[in-house]
């Protein structure tokens, strides 16, 4: 397949193959990857990562240099493109069931799909992550049990 056949979803499959060693290599977890085309104009990529303590403005920077290197050694993205490199944020998204069990304690909004326990959103504490079930301490105190595949959108709240 050439490169100018590839659709959205293989091109941030081929980039999740090529950044994940460079990435992991410095320590780095990839978060996510958000690839936009846009006609007339240049398409927008924006790589998410995080590591253990926080990333910092040279994590972010180096890491993109070394993007940009495989991006155009392997031609990846036909058109022009803007690349960002960031942290995903103090409100950071909960997409993996390793995300829930990494911040066991902290303060998360979750939606489900459909209604778990007469309700479809929850504001609570991770409390814990058992069997692809995500445990939350809510305000009340009230600990409500939510499966991973219920789950449609969470992030973490921030606190201040």
């Amino acid at each position: 397949m050439e490169t100018r056949d590839l659709n959205r979803e293989d091109i941030i499959s081929t980039l999740r193959n090529l950044i994940l060693p460079v990435a992991g290599a410095s320590g780095i977890e990839l978060v996510e990857i958000q690839y936009h085309r846009r006609k007339g104009g240049r398409s927008m990529l924006r790589v998410f990562i995080d590591k253990e303590g926080g990333v910092t403005i040279d994590d972010c920077a180096r890491l993109s240099r070394e993007i940009e290197a495989e991006i155009v050694v392997e031609d990846i993205i036909p058109e022009s493109y803007i690349l960002e490199v960031s942290s995903p944020g103090l409100d950071r998204p909960l997409r993996r069931i390793e995300d829930y069990r990494k911040n066991i304690g902290k303060l998360a909004n979750i939606s489900t799909f459909s209604s778990v326990m007469n309700r479809r959103f929850f504001i609570g504490r991770i409390n814990n992550v058992e069997d692809d079930t995500i445990t939350l301490t809510l305000e009340n105190g009230e600990e409500s049990r939510i499966p991973f595949a219920q789950i449609s959108k969470a992030n973490l709240k921030v606190e201040i």
